[in-house]
C-alpha cells in the first residue's frame, strides 16, 4: 500500500504577488531595459524549479543564475527558450554543455576564457560570454592589462567567441555610505565600456545594476539588470525604501504603487498543545521560565527547517491571525509558541511562518531587525526539501 508523506510545512508562491511586483519593476527600469530575473540560491528560496515556469508565464524572458548547477536546475523546466546567464561558477567540463545549450556565463580571467574557447571548439559551437570587469569590488573580474589581452584572443576567434555582454558588479549600492565607492566604480566602468569600442568590441548588452541599484543609481540603469531580492517583494534594505519614497515625495508622485509585495508563504501546523503553570521552564535549559499560567503549541519546524536558532525567545509567527512568541531555545525541528492569547487553538491549526494570516502579517524583514541576518539570508535557508507550489 502507498502512503502520502506529509511534509512539517509548505511554502506557497503567490503568482499574483509576483505579477504585481514585475509591474512596479517595470515601471522603475523603463521599458528599454532588459529585466534578468535573479534565482541563484534556489530562487533565493522560492525554488527553481517552481519558480520559473510561474516567472516565464508572467512575462519573465532572461535569468541569471550563480553557478552551473542552477543553470541545469533551470534549464530542465524553463518552457519558451528564455535566456539563461551564469553569473559565477562553471568547471571546465561544463563549459561544453552550456556552449551546446546556448547558456551565456560569465568569464572574469584569462582561464576562464581559454577555456570558453575550447569547450566551442570541441563541440563545433559559439561560447556566449559576458566580460566581467574589475571596477572596484575587488573580487572578479578583468583589470586593464588582462582586459587588453582577452580582447586579442576574443577578436582572433570570432567564429567561437561572442560576446553577448559587458558587466560588473557593484560594491554594496543600499547603503549612501558606499555612495564614493559606486560612483567611482561607474565612471570605470564606463571608462572601459569606451575602450572596448576603440577597439571595436560593443557588447548587445551592458549591466552593472541589481536591486539595489536599480533605484537608488538611475544612470545604472543601462541595457540590462540583474533584479534578486525587489522580485520577491522585499527591498535591499530600509534605506533603500525610504530613499524611493523620499524621491518620489519629492516629485510628488503616486507613492501608494510602491509596495513590493512578499511573493512568499511559509506555512506549518500545531502538532501537540501543553499547559505550563507559572514558575514552569520551557523547552531545553532554563531560557525561558513561565511568569504565568499559559497554554503552549509544539510547531514543528526549527533551525534545521531554516527558522534561525537566535529568534529564540525573540521570534514570533501568526496563529488565527494572532502574534505568537517563540518560547524557550528553537530547537533542531521544533519550536514551542506561547498561544495563551490566540483563544479556540486546538491541534492541527496553522502557523504562519513568513506572510499573511487574516489581516496580520509576518515579513523577512521582521526576522532581520531582530537578528543580525539580512533578509536574503533568511529566505535562502529554507531548505529545498519543503515543498513548494504556485497559488494565486
Amino acid at each position: 500500500m502507498g502512503y502520502m508523506m506529509e511534509h512539517s510545512s509548505k511554502v506557497e508562491i503567490s503568482r499574483s504577488a509576483y505579477r504585481q511586483n514585475l509591474r512596479f519593476l517595470r515601471s522603475i527600469i523603463g521599458p528599454e531595459t532588459l529585466f534578468s530575473s535573479v534565482i541563484k540560491g534556489n530562487a533565493y528560496g522560492h525554488g527553481i524549479e517552481v519558480f520559473v515556469p510561474m516567472a516565464e508565464e508572467c512575462g519573465v524572458r532572461h535569468f541569471s543564475v550563480f553557478s552551473a548547477e542552477e543553470a541545469y536546475a533551470a534549464d530542465r523546466v524553463r518552457r519558451l527558450g528564455t535566456d539563461l546567464l551564469i553569473l559565477g561558477y562553471i568547471d571546465d567540463t561544463q563549459l561544453e554543455w552550456a556552449v551546446e545549450r546556448g547558456i551565456a556565463f560569465y568569464v572574469f580571467d584569462l582561464p576562464r576564457l581559454e577555456g570558453a574557447l575550447q569547450a566551442a571548439g570541441k563541440v563545433g559551437g559559439v561560447a556566449r560570454i559576458h566580460l566581467e570587469i574589475e571596477t572596484g569590488m575587488n573580487r572578479t573580474g578583468f583589470e586593464d592589462a588582462a582586459l587588453g589581452d582577452a580582447l586579442e584572443l576574443i577578436l582572433a576567434h570570432p567564429d567561437r567567441l561572442c560576446v553577448d555582454g559587458v558587466c560588473t558588479h557593484l560594491a554594496g549600492a543600499e547603503s549612501i555610505a558606499n555612495d564614493y565607492r559606486i560612483r567611482n566604480q561607474l565612471h570605470v566602468f564606463s571608462e572601459s565600456r569606451i575602450a572596448l569600442a576603440k577597439r571595436g568590441l560593443v557588447p548587445r548588452l551592458a549591466h552593472a545594476a541589481g536591486s539595489a541599484a536599480a533605484f537608488n543609481y538611475p544612470d545604472s540603469k543601462l541595457d540590462m539588470v540583474r533584479i534578486g531580492i525587489a522580485q520577491y517583494g522585499y527591498w535591499p534594505n530600509q534605506e533603500s525604501r525610504m530613499r524611493y519614497l523620499i524621491r518620489s515625495a519629492e516629485a510628488k508622485g503616486d507613492t501608494t504603487r510602491t509596495v513590493l509585495k512578499g511573493v512568499l508563504r511559509w506555512s506549518s501546523r500545531i502538532m501537540g498543545l501543553k499547559q505550563a503553570r507559572r514558575g514552569d521552564f520551557v523547552g531545553y535549559g532554563n531560557a525561558f521560565q513561565a511568569m504565568r499560567d499559559l497554554t503552549l503549541a509544539a510547531v514543528p519546524v526549527g533551525y534545521s527547517h531554516g527558522f534561525p536558532r537566535s529568534l529564540s525567545n525573540l521570534g514570533y509567527v501568526l496563529v488565527h491571525g494572532r502574534r505568537a512568541p517563540v518560547v524557550g531555545y528553537v530547537s533542531m525541528n521544533m519550536m514551542m509558541i506561547d498561544v495563551t492569547d490566540c483563544p479556540g487553538v486546538h491541534r492541527g491549526d496553522e502557523v504562519v511562518i513568513i506572510g499573511s494570516q487574516k489581516r496580520a502579517r509576518i515579513t523577512v524583514s521582521s526576522f532581520s531587525d531582530m537578528i543580525n541576518y539580512v533578509n536574503y539570508e533568511i529566505l535562502t535557508r529554507i531548505p529545498p526539501s519543503i515543498p513548494r507550489s504556485v497559488v494565486e
